[in-house]
């Protein structure tokens, strides 16, 4: 296939045919890393690292779900209010 170098704003870029993206899993926004080799351009999808929610690590430190060993959140009483706090 042939392309041509088209100026994009203050770059250059080139349009990569849709059949090419999709073979190798690439869609609009993904990552990707580009590199040189000798006179070749590379173009490689970059993985995205998935965020492990909360839960998910807390289990991992302590090794089972972290509601059966958390205390239960409890109410204190503060005593009977002072001076002009509004409540």
């Amino acid at each position: 296939m042939q392309t041509t170098v088209v100026k994009w704003g203050n770059s250059h870029g080139i349009r990569l045919p849709k059949a090419f993206l999709k073979s190798i899993n690439i869609v609009e926004n993904d990552p990707v890393d580009v590199s040189l080799d000798n006179e070749k351009i590379i173009i490689k999808k970059m993985e995205i690292k998935k965020r492990k929610r909360l839960e998910q690590r807390l289990y991992e430190f302590y090794g089972e779900n972290f509601d059966k060993i958390a205390e239960p959140q409890k109410e204190y009483d503060w005593g009977k209010p002072v001076g002009k706090e509004i409540w």
